[in-house]
């Protein structure tokens, strides 16, 4: 069980506005959103775009959409980074005035001689500032950018609720530089203090941070502010068992939409690539709500697996809601960009889906499925469709139209016809549905003809069987 109510808990998810929101980061957001929606706290949004030459609006309305789209809302306003780096400046001169953080005049040029010597005298090249304990009065009248004063011996430890205990030798980390000498603040600094000033309580975030997090544990040291529960998540890898790319396919959330997955199965599956609630596969968002934790985690990366997707999306389409199936539906046509249904086909479709949704997997085949609801006379016929209305087809379904002309529209009522003009041609039940399935729906394979018929209604289908057996 996931752990008791606290209000207290804040996550966030905090993506670089330099392109489309990739899958791994949706399931980063959704970690996020689960552990604190679950616990009855506050999931916050914050959009990295210190990059100003990469970030982009068109990134950040990507990034939105596809969270939107997932079903992830977040508590307050968007906080822009960017917007934030006066308040980053002035935690790096708070830094100076406690004496933990230092002005360093060292050049690109000095750093670069400084790392070169110390490789050729075989020694790992942390830069060693000659400004760390400098006194004052001698420093020049020129520009400078200021690092914190990493501490040079000992540890770092890590405690991480997915990685458990990081150890990280402080040698190996030299003094970062938390403002640089033309006044913008790092990324390494930013991303503290915006945690700090947002109260976050839970860091939950890919394991490619793991190693900035020792950096980052030293600045909320450096400023006596509490660290976050640290939780660093493995990777999403391809089938393939590599680094998800774009070689694998589709890779941002959108693309998944265009694809035609519904949202809650999306959600589902990726609540479970990388977690594990005992022997839970199929769940509701309310239920993955109620179980999920940090606890479940498991610390090897996940292969994405486009069957069990599919699988997983088509439990969902099958438990969900007739109306809310058509709205997903059509927001999954204008996502990949195909016509929009006409009213007529709206009311046609809702009709349709207690016979079409139980054994779509994704919104293409649940179209494909209900295609003779959708289409118009005259319907277009496929080979085997054509196939089977043959001389004799065709004279059993001219025979059966009368018959349906005065009938009380219903399954009880039009089995015993089509069952006894079978019977009466000395064949088969699936003799006549087989050319039924050709006239209404040009082909072979179809929902139950019942239910087709029950569907698209008496004149239609009176229509469909006359241009068949015409």
């Amino acid at each position: 069980m996931a752990e008791a109510t606290n209000p207290g808990v804040v996550t966030r998810f905090a993506p670089s506005p330099t392109g489309y929101l990739h899958i791994g980061g949706g399931r980063t957001a959704l970690f996020n959103w689960l552990y604190a929606r679950g616990r009855g706290g506050r999931f916050l949004l914050r959009i990295e775009d210190t990059d100003r030459e990469r970030s982009t609006p068109e990134a950040t309305a990507a990034i939105l959409k596809g969270l939107t789209w997932l079903g992830l809302d977040w508590d307050g306003e968007v906080v822009s980074q960017f917007e934030r780096r006066d308040r980053h400046a002035e935690v790096a001169h708070q830094m100076l005035g406690r004496g933990t953080a230092y002005k360093c005049f060292s050049t690109q040029d000095d750093i670069a001689a400084f790392r070169a010597a110390e490789e050729a005298a075989g020694r790992y090249p942390v830069f060693l500032s000659p400004w760390r304990d400098a006194d004052p009065a001698t420093h020049p009248d020129a520009p400078y950018s200021i690092r914190m004063k990493a501490p040079r011996s000992g540890e770092t430890v890590i405690v991480d609720e997915v990685q458990g205990r990081v150890i990280i030798r402080n040698e190996t980390l030299d003094d970062m530089i938390v403002l640089r000498s033309d006044g913008t603040p790092t990324y390494m600094l930013a991303v503290v203090v915006d945690d700090h000033d947002m109260a976050v309580t839970h860091v939950i975030r890919g394991d490619d941070h793991l190693n900035n997090a020792a950096r980052q544990q030293m600045v909320y040291d450096a400023m006596g502010w509490t660290v976050p529960v640290w939780a660093h998540i493995p990777l999403i890898h391809g089938p393939d068992g590599k680094k998800l790319s774009k070689r694998h396919g589709a890779t941002g959330v959108e693309d998944y939409q265009a694809m035609g997955y519904p949202a809650a199965g999306m959600r589902n599956y990726l609540t479970r690539l990388g977690w594990a609630h005992g022997d839970a596969e199929i769940f509701t968002t309310e239920e993955a709500l109620a179980m999920f934790d940090l606890k479940g985690i498991g610390k090897a990366p996940a292969r994405l697996d486009f069957k069990k997707l599919e699988n997983t999306c088509g439990h969902h389409i099958a438990m969900m809601d007739n109306a809310a199936l058509l709205h997903e539906l059509e927001g999954y046509l204008a996502a990949a960009g195909r016509p929009a249904l006409t009213d007529a086909q709206r009311a046609l479709m809702l009709k349709a889906m207690p016979s079409v949704k139980e054994r779509a997997k994704t919104f293409p085949e649940l179209l494909d499925k209900a295609q003779f609801a959708l289409t118009s006379r005259p319907v277009e016929r496929d080979a085997q469709a054509a196939a089977a209305l043959d001389t004799v087809s065709r004279g059993i379904l001219k025979s059966l139209t009368p018959q349906l002309q005065s009938v009380s529209w219903t399954k009880a009522e039009l089995e015993p016809i089509l069952t006894a003009a079978a019977a009466g041609n000395g064949i088969g039940f699936g003799k006549v549905a087989a050319p039924l399935r050709a006239a209404l729906a040009g082909r072979t394979v179809t929902p139950s003809v019942y239910d087709m018929m029950l569907v698209i209604g008496r004149d239609e289908t009176i229509a469909r069987l006359e241009d068949a057996s015409a």
